[in-house]
């Protein structure tokens, strides 16, 4: 039985990492393997919470697990290309958290050691398999709402202690940008393409990190108006106007469990409660991938990742944003 399951390993054990190991119990061709940080203590301890037989002390150790078939990793933005690139080289598939890396550039070598080592590599975008987002989005394509004129999308909340934590801190690729703007310039970017124009603004932490940033997306026959933010809370509801009505993925939109559409004033409400959190369609999305032999998916493609972080790029350029070399 346990050779038809796909073992995964999990690289960096932060917050996210704990909803990925619950995510992944709810799947059963799924077993998670062996799990590593550069703390063996708290490796044991997950290793433990999710009944995983093996905990590394170092991130190299994992990868060079034999037995391991993918690695999430979870680590800070800093360390996205390089530890992606050693287990794409490791002959490890990978899925790795969003953004893909600091800049365009890194993504570019990131895929290009998938392609150069046939191994199957993701971004970890898992709102684009999100059912309410798959049916909205088929719906969008189908001409449900017309032609889409305005898109409206934030993703917002307060952090109540800025100082010494992980999200202000430049060096690991801190700020409201890359950690929760990238998801409403992804909506943008899936529905309306890549825009001939931005305009950014930012406030900034004393550390360099962006605190709040604002975009507006020019595009030739449309707009997109976005927010992302530290500082304070908002509705995290996504609003898709379109020339014949308009659907709303509702709070939070980017886990959206319902939407609602709007056509002649009239609402009607779309239930889609998600298995979990939600992650497990991303997960599910890995295992045909790795079964068919594909090195990326065709619902979130290798080349979707570099023109999403090309537009981010452009942003930072934008706001002043820089992060060290």
């Amino acid at each position: 039985m346990d050779k038809q399951k796909i073992k995964w390993g999990i690289i960096g054990l932060g917050n996210i990492a704990h909803q990925f190991a619950k995510e992944l119990m709810l799947i059963e061709e799924a077993q998670l393997t062996a799990v590593a940080s550069r703390n063996l203590e708290k490796a044991q301890e997950f290793a433990e919470k999710y009944n995983c037989p093996k905990a590394y002390a170092s991130y190299e150790d994992v990868m060079n697990d034999d037995e391991i078939d993918i690695l999430y990793i979870a680590t800070p933005h800093d360390s996205h290309a390089v530890l992606t690139i050693k287990a794409l080289q490791n002959n490890k598939h990978v899925l790795c958290e969003k953004p893909i890396a600091l800049n365009y550039n890194d993504a570019l070598q990131m895929i290009n050691a998938s392609k150069k080592n046939n191994k199957f590599f993701m971004e970890a975008f898992w709102t684009r398999f999100n059912p309410s987002f798959q049916e909205t989005f088929s719906k969008i394509k189908n001409g449900e709402i017309g032609e889409v004129k305005y898109i409206t999308a934030d993703f917002a909340f307060q952090v109540e202690e800025l100082e010494g934590n992980r999200m202000t801190d430049i060096k690991l690729g801190g700020g409201s940008l890359l950690d929760i703007g990238v998801y409403p310039l992804f909506l943008s970017y899936v529905l309306l393409g890549i825009p001939k124009e931005i305009l950014a603004k930012s406030n900034f932490h004393e550390s360099g990190a962006d605190l709040q940033t604002s975009m507006i997306l020019q595009y030739d026959k449309a707009q997109a108006i976005l927010h992302s933010s530290f500082v304070s809370s908002s509705n995290m509801k996504a609003t898709i106007s379109g020339t014949k009505g308009r659907i709303n993925l509702n709070p939070f939109w980017f886990e959206a469990q319902s939407y609602t559409l709007v056509k002649n004033n009239h609402k009607t409400k779309f239930k889609l409660p998600t298995k979990g959190k939600g992650y497990t369609y991303e997960i599910e999305e890995c295992h045909q991938c790795i079964k068919e032999n594909r090195i990326e998916s065709k619902f979130w493609t290798h080349q979707n990742s570099l023109e999403l972080i090309k537009i981010v790029d452009e942003v930072r350029s934008q706001i002043g944003l820089e992060y060290p070399l």
